[in-house]
């Protein structure tokens, strides 16, 4: 086991997780505090790039690129509806919603790959279901005004956008991680320009361009740096149990820092979530349905 390799790993999931707590201190709407994080991703890991000399050992092909930029517009889109989710609800609920998005992996494999649902799969996905009924509250589901207002929309297509992420980014085997992501936030900075208010950074406060600074530099350029730093010497399924840092520690921001208290049936469908998810992770099962 690299010892290092975990702690930076560690270390990028720990920081991620606090990007809500910044998110609603930056005073900028989702889509120019968006607009910032793209920028500072691409001239960071776009210099980090250049300057270990990697960009030169690149196999481009036509596919790939085509395929990356395509999973750059479903990152950009990801992080502004996150971003949205986090301004109508709280972190903690948010979050959860979002890191389903490895379930709608499975349902879109099943769907368009033609991959078959194990007994597991599709318990989880039940399970996962559940545990959102519960964190959103039924009375949110009672109309369409109150489910748009409450955030669940924003934060199931946050995930939703999060897993075309994924899915769409599965075969692409030979572009670097520094690659991928410059064109990715190259992409993101391209879409989101037509429709910047710039006015929007006037009369803000310093400590509203710490938290913006910070979610650009720090979130994006340095976590970005220490996750595909230490992403390659690790295996998979410790990656894959270190992701749920993030959560952990937005969780308990949320609740020691800006004072939520969820209610036992929240309190529920955040353990049916990450429940239903981790299980999926760790006991796959060997029947399968068509």
């Amino acid at each position: 086991m690299n010892i290092t390799a975990m702690l930076k790993m560690t270390l990028a999931m720990a920081i991620f997780g606090s990007i809500g707590f910044f998110t609603v201190n930056t005073g900028i709407p989702a889509e120019e505090l968006v607009f910032i994080r793209c920028i500072c991703a691409t001239l960071i890991l776009g210099g980090l790039w250049l300057f270990s000399g990697s960009y030169k050992e690149e196999k481009w092909s036509h596919k790939e690129v085509v395929q990356t930029i395509i999973c750059g517009v479903f990152l950009v889109l990801n992080w502004v509806f996150l971003f949205k989710a986090f301004d109508e609800m709280s972190i903690s609920v948010a979050i959860s919603i979002y890191n389903l998005a490895p379930i709608f992996v499975l349902i879109l494999g099943s769907l368009f790959l033609k991959e078959k649902m194990t007994v597991t799969s599709i318990l989880a996905v039940i399970v996962c279901f559940l545990g959102s009924v519960l964190i959103i509250g039924m009375e949110q589901f009672t109309s369409l005004s109150a489910l748009f207002n409450s955030g669940f929309v924003w934060a199931i297509l946050s995930a939703i956008c999060y897993a075309m992420t994924m899915f769409v980014g599965k075969g692409i085997t030979q572009l670097s991680a520094y690659a991928l992501t410059f064109i990715q936030t190259t992409v993101g900075i391209a879409m989101l320009l037509p429709f910047m208010n710039f006015g929007v950074f006037h009369g803000l406060t310093g400590w509203n361009w710490f938290y913006i600074l910070g979610t650009g530099l720090i979130h994006t350029g340095f976590v970005y740096y220490l996750f595909f730093d230490s992403l390659r010497s690790l295996p998979t399924i410790i990656v894959s149990a270190l992701v749920f840092m993030d959560p952990v520690v937005a969780i308990l921001l949320d609740i020691l820092i800006l004072d939520f208290r969820p209610t036992m049936l929240q309190s529920l469908g955040i353990v049916l979530i990450f429940g239903g998810i981790i299980y999926t992770l760790v006991k796959p099962s060997k029947s399968a349905i068509d």
